[in-house]
């Protein structure tokens, strides 16, 4: 009558090639492991106790020294211009483009874009024309009787 074995740990045979010969270093030069026991020449690397460090990169600076640290500025960015309703309420004119804010002195730059805000009121009905407006400016404006037109974007080349 045959046995039947149990698997288990024990019973698991020794895949070839899992145990190495250990290699001896500087036992001369027919030995294939003398000299310079495999560590190539002189320098850092062929030193006992040798350690660098995470990230080294051989005296030059490493690339985690060299990149910043803090924030991240896009430079595919939109920048706007920023001009709240109660800026625009003192605004004579019944069309309010953003040429018309710079000829006033409201934006800094005819070459950025103009984004109108909804901090405040506007009583009177204006047409007015800009690159961006937020929802609650462009209810506001509707609802004193004006009208909103988003405009393209300017090319300053």
């Amino acid at each position: 009558m045959e046995t039947k074995k149990h698997l288990g740990l024990e019973n698991l045979p020794v895949p070839k090639g899992s145990y190495h010969k250990k290699k001896l270093l500087g036992r001369g030069s027919s030995s294939g492991h003398g000299k310079t026991s495999s560590r190539g020449s002189k320098g850092q690397t062929s030193r006992a106790g040798r350690h660098f460090y995470l990230g080294f990169e051989g005296g030059q600076s490493p690339m985690i020294r060299r990149v910043s640290k803090r924030g991240f500025t896009s430079k595919f960015q939109t920048v706007y211009q920023i001009v709240n309703l109660e800026r625009l309420s003192k605004i004579k004119a019944d069309l309010v483009t953003p040429q018309v804010l710079w000829e006033k002195g409201i934006v800094a730059s005819r070459n950025v874009r103009v984004k109108i805000l909804g901090h405040g009121e506007i009583k009177s009905a204006k047409k007015v024309q800009a690159h961006a407006f937020s929802r609650s400016a462009e209810e506001k404006i509707k609802k004193a009787g004006g009208t909103t037109e988003v405009m393209n974007a300017i090319r300053t080349r």
